[in-house]
């Protein structure tokens, strides 16, 4: 960012008049827009390092933050650019408008580029996933590498700072390019590598609980894959429709030899259809991902909190952390919780305690503040923390953790409503 700010600074002389205000501002907005598109993309190409170091909710995050901050670029770079180009010309906005659109070299493309990032965007905004389909969103949201791809070629022919500037041009191209060698590898070949390899496929589907199904997933050589308790794959089931999309579910068992299983909530299209697998079904999968895993811990207490189907990578941690475990799942009712029969024999096979937190007869939550988080477990501050469910429960009992003294460096969470 500060390189694309220095760009247009050493380009940039004496600023003249309303006008060059106006498109000198238009000028560095497009400029910065240009390499938050870049980091948007890269920041969606699933890099392991970031994946599985930082953790993909907080990536997924960054991308949701780098999008406003985009658009809002966006919008400054076409809003300035039109009044600055109006006011030289002494047009009308809606004269200069069309001339550029229609005159200017690559300006229709990048037009069209435009016209899909503000669809993106105003599909990502909170409101508006509320409301529409996981599938109907990613599809949507796979239309930015469309508009970056045609918005590109406008910023070398028209931008002023790339003109008789190789170096600038150079240096444009290998960001770009570098980019695009991240989403092909990590999004392409390796998942193609991965499950040539691996040969997955539907072993068993199984109710666990009111609308939540396991699914078994046999593969050859699965141990191969690297995967962790507490980790997650994306997952595309050809079987029922379900094959256009590809969905995170966590595993909510270790990793076996040769199998993996993942437990799912019928909350949109896409998971309501994995009760209807059949055994066989060819599976597509991509990963592993995620950073809540053992290899967090920082001593030899651990407590684990999830809520709904936050349980199922805390399920597969409540096997495989060492040292002393404490569960405390939250759920509406003693219907609701899945997975509850396992729990209990872990529990009692390494001697563990579970403690659960359901609503009271006239559905009032219980409290997950500090006093009742030191109630369950006296002494808080030692344990380190796992905490997985909706992003709201996750932040709400982030701040009761702090304020009950447990170090940042020992809480640990990922958040699926993001």
């Amino acid at each position: 960012a500060a390189a694309s700010v220095a760009l247009w600074w050493a380009d940039t002389g004496s600023v003249v008049g309303a006008a060059g205000w106006l498109t000198g501002a238009g000028r560095l907005a497009g400029l910065l827009c240009g390499y938050a598109c870049a980091v948007l993309v890269g920041l969606m190409a699933r890099v392991p390092l970031l994946e599985r170091r930082i953790g993909s909710d907080r990536v997924a995050r960054w991308h949701a933050m780098a999008g406003r901050y985009t658009v809002c670029l966006l919008v400054a770079h076409v809003v300035f650019i039109l009044l600055g180009y109006a006011a030289q010309d002494r047009a009308s906005i809606v004269h200069e408008t069309v001339t550029v659109v229609l005159d200017y070299p690559d300006m229709l493309k990048a037009t069209f580029g435009a016209v899909i990032l503000f669809a993106v965007g105003i599909t990502s905004a909170r409101a508006a996933r509320r409301k529409l389909s996981y599938e109907f969103w990613y599809y949507v949201h796979l239309l930015t590498y469309v508009a970056v791809f045609l918005s590109f070629f406008h910023q070398l022919s028209l931008g002023e700072q790339f003109s008789g500037r190789a170096g600038a041009t150079d240096a444009w191209y290998a960001l770009y390019l570098g980019v695009a060698a991240l989403v092909l590898w990590y999004r392409i070949l390796a998942p193609v590598r991965l499950n040539l390899r691996h040969r997955l496929r539907v072993e068993s589907v199984h109710r666990e609980a009111p609308g939540v199904y396991s699914v078994v997933v046999r593969g050859r050589r699965v141990h191969e894959l690297g995967a962790e308790a507490g980790q997650f794959f994306r997952w595309r089931f050809f079987g029922e429709g379900m094959g256009w999309t590809s969905t995170p579910y966590s595993l909510s068992a270790p990793p076996r030899r040769d199998l993996l299983r993942i437990t799912v909530k019928a909350l949109g299209d896409h998971s309501a259809a994995i009760a209807l697998l059949r055994p066989g079904a060819r599976v597509w999968a991509e990963g592993p991902y995620g950073s809540m895993t053992a290899q967090r811990s920082t001593g030899q207490r651990s407590l684990l909190i999830g809520a709904g189907v936050g349980i199922t990578p805390l399920r597969a941690l409540f096997e495989t952390l060492p040292g002393e475990v404490t569960l405390l799942y939250r759920a509406r009712t003693a219907q609701d919780l899945a997975l509850g029969a396992e729990l209990e024999a872990i529990a009692q096979w390494r001697g563990a305690k579970v403690l659960y937190a359901l609503n009271g007869p006239k559905g009032q939550r219980p409290s997950l503040g500090v006093r009742a988080l030191r109630e369950a477990v006296p002494d808080l501050a030692g344990h380190d923390v796992y905490i997985c469910g909706p992003h709201a429960f996750a932040q709400e009992l982030y701040g009761a953790l702090s304020a009950a003294g447990v170090p940042d460096r020992r809480i640990h969470h990922e958040s699926f409503e993001l």
